[in-house]
């Protein structure tokens, strides 16, 4: 009797889909008419299989492409399993095969890139006979292998004696391998890495030559991918560098794919792919959990851009079917639609035009108690609307946490009328803030019951969001709810708060205790604009949305590349010069201006650098408050530094960072306190985090008659 065909395997890896992005369109038609006919059938007699003689792996072959184009394949002795690895040029592919060897490894059972290159890889002898202090002597081999480390570079690895000589070799290492040896030169015990990389279970018996099996390992899921069918192909390779649609690192998957009993908070410094964890989660609730006709997941964000990004998003990773299960909307807007369905008869009013009530109001406040204007709005912003406060009796038992002028029961008393005026004053003219309309939505719900049909809620850039707000979020799912799993997934990172929220989940009715994941891993910005990013937040506690801190401690970033550059101008002329020049430089690289962009405080200031930048020649495309950012739309991208929030670009260039634009003075009703200019400096910092950390590669940093203090240590 014949033995059973086994089933055709054909995956992709990371690499190949990065060299595919870098060769020109014309062959890229022909890769991808290539590639299909091999998914379809790769033992097909027209592919021409060519070993490559000086190869590391005997498994590695290339494929004809054309006359000068060669694919690399990796065709294991068992398994009927095929992958692509990478294309190029003929002597480039070759050379890139050469020095690579692919094997699983027999601790982890991941399937490894490993680049040997051609440096010996064991110790010299005269190293051998000064073994002291080197940096991972305190553990076993087969520990090192078990946090991924593969047998073949064991030695170079012994010979490691400070963190520099870590990232030296980094290049070489897996991915999986280099994350756990930063974290033990970090300090950080062996339980606590095995526990953040998602490997505390104890290691099984591997079988080294099953690639079919180590596909489906977690660690083997960030660099391969196993092809659906021809329509799946087609899309990956019409987008092929955006990988966050398929590679996830197994610390994001486990967070991912996992149910949850309650609600779930996931922080995370910039970069470390929050979003990109908060869209398959969406995706994977709707394919995976909530398959019923009528199950709904709501997909909510602070801003309208940030959601008009997420749907964009959303739309490159989910079919049309899962997208009908998800609703799409920043919370604003929900409940804006919410109350008009209910019959609401207030109209909003924004912080921008409530200046003439709060004048009438302050006519109330008494003058013995010598207490600036300015307190007024901050406590009624912080206090009574950060809390929900209505009356008196609920302003006396409030938490003041964080606010530095004391208050006795007296004195809250008299100034209580204050409050009450401005209240009074926009309820007769029919006016509410949006903190009392996100509060009348929560108590419409209270009243009615669990009358939405969302089974699931994902919170993006939580940090933004205040206490009402996640009120609100927790009565639409309410903790009541019997079969209420996976009901609630907020994903968020004070330390780019841009706006003056601040939340303790747990005081919202929201429990996470258990539930609280961290990631620490940036895919996105060099590890040299990490740390001058995280230098404007240094000495700032930083909290972690539920009433403890969150420490930069641990973060790392995997890329390398140039240090951000600061430059200062005489004049707006001058610095625009040198802009228009630095850009036209990177366009005789043929690098696409619709990849960078230019990130300024103000709309104001946009229209001013998109005049003299086209004046200069440079075409430019304006990102919109409330529209999705079109990354097919040629010209230099500009940008707010709130816009920008969300989006990432090879190169950023942050403009008119001058002494009095950043930090942005505050207008103000007479005196302006210190706490109030502390507090606004830091969300000035946050910002200027932001907008450093959107870049992938490069970051430039200008101004003119004067650079802002926030730049004067850095």
């Amino acid at each position: 009797m014949a033995a059973p065909k086994q089933k055709l395997i054909v995956a992709i890896s990371n690499d190949f889909l990065k060299s595919f992005s870098g060769i020109p369109r014309r062959e890229q038609t022909k890769v991808r008419e290539f590639f299909e006919k091999f998914r379809v059938n790769p033992a097909s007699p027209s592919i021409n299989y060519e070993k490559i003689q000086k190869a590391r792996d005997e498994n590695v072959r290339s494929v004809r492409i054309d006359q000068d184009y060669r694919g690399i394949i990796l065709k294991p002795a068992s398994g009927n399993v095929y992958m692509l690895l990478w294309v190029d040029h003929h002597d480039k592919a070759y050379a890139w095969a050469e020095n690579r060897i692919f094997s699983i490894n027999a601790e982890t059972g991941g399937l490894q890139v490993v680049n040997v290159e051609e440096r010996p890889l064991t110790v010299e002898p005269e190293e051998a006979k000064d073994a002291s202090g080197r940096l991972f002597d305190s553990y076993k081999d087969a520990e090192l292998m078990r946090l991924g480390v593969p047998q073949i570079l064991l030695p170079l690895v012994r010979q490691l004696k400070k963190s520099d000589d870590l990232d030296a070799i980094e290049s070489r290492l897996p991915q999986e391998a280099y994350e756990a040896l930063f974290f033990l030169a970090e300090g950080f015990s062996l339980p606590d890495v095995l526990k953040d990389l998602e490997k505390e279970q104890p290691p099984v018996e591997v079988d080294t030559t099953d690639f079919v099996t180590a596909l489906e390992n977690p660690d083997s899921k960030r660099r391969f991918h196993v092809v659906a069918g021809a329509l799946e192909l087609a899309e990956i390779l019409n987008s092929p560098l955006e990988l966050w649609r398929i590679f996830l690192h197994p610390s994001q998957r486990s967070i991912v794919e996992k149910e949850y009993n309650g609600p779930v908070r996931v922080l995370g410094g910039a970069g470390t792919g929050k979003t990109v964890v908060a869209l398959h989660r969406a995706r994977w609730l709707a394919e995976k959990v909530f398959t019923k006709e009528n199950d709904r997941i709501l997909f909510t964000t602070f801003t309208k851009n940030l959601a008009a990004d997420i749907k964009e998003n959303l739309r490159k990773l989910c079919s049309s079917d899962v997208m009908k299960k998800i609703d799409v909307i920043n919370l604003d807007a929900w409940v804006i639609q919410f109350l008009k369905k209910h019959g609401y008869n207030y109209s909003l009013i924004f912080q921008d035009n409530t200046g003439p009530y709060w004048q009438n109001a302050l006519n109330l406040a008494p003058a013995d108690l010598e207490i600036d204007e300015s307190f007024y709005t901050q406590e009624w912003a912080q206090v009574i609307q950060g809390q929900g406060i209505t009356t008196s009796d609920e302003y006396m038992k409030a938490s003041r946490v964080g606010r530095r002028k004391r208050l006795s029961r007296f004195m809250k008393q008299k100034i209580w009328s204050v409050f009450e005026e401005y209240r009074a004053q926009l309820n007769a003219k029919g006016l509410k803030e949006m903190a009392d309309a996100v509060r009348d939505a929560r108590i419409i719900l209270e009243n009615k019951g669990d009358i939405l049909p969302y089974q699931a809620i994902i919170v993006d850039e939580a940090q933004d969001m205040g206490m009402e707000a996640f009120k609100l979020i927790r009565q639409m799912i309410p903790e009541s709810r019997s079969e209420s799993k996976n009901d609630l997934f907020i994903v968020g990172d004070a330390h780019q708060r841009i706006y003056r929220q601040k939340v303790v989940l747990s005081h919202c009715g929201i429990n996470i205790r258990g539930r609280g994941k961290k990631l620490k891993i940036n895919y996105r910005t060099t590890e040299e604009t990490r740390k001058w990013a995280v230098k404007l937040l240094e000495g700032k506690a930083v909290d972690d949305l539920d009433g403890g801190l969150d420490p930069q401690k641990g973060y790392k970033s995997l890329l390398h590349g140039e240090s951000p550059e600061v430059r200062c101008f005489n004049s707006f002329t001058e610095e625009v010069q040198f802009i228009a020049a630095y850009l036209n430089e990177l366009i005789k690289e043929r690098i696409d201006m619709n990849t960078a962009c230019l990130v300024v405080r103000t709309n104001d200031l946009l229209k001013q650098y998109e005049a003299a930048l086209l004046e200069s020649g440079i075409k430019t495309y304006l990102v919109k408050r409330t529209v999705a950012d079109d990354r097919k739309a040629p010209g230099l991208r500009l940008a707010t530094m709130h816009r920008v929030k969300g989006l990432e670009f090879d190169e950023v260039i942050i403009a008119s960072v001058n002494d009095g634009l950043v930090p942005l003075q505050l207008p103000s009703m007479g005196y302006q306190s210190s706490e109030l200019t502390e507090e606004n400096e830091n969300l000035e910092r946050a910002l200027l985090y932001v907008a450093a950390t959107r870049a992938k590669k490069k970051v430039v940093i200008t101004s003119y008659g004067g650079k802002s203090s926030l730049l004067s240590n850095l």
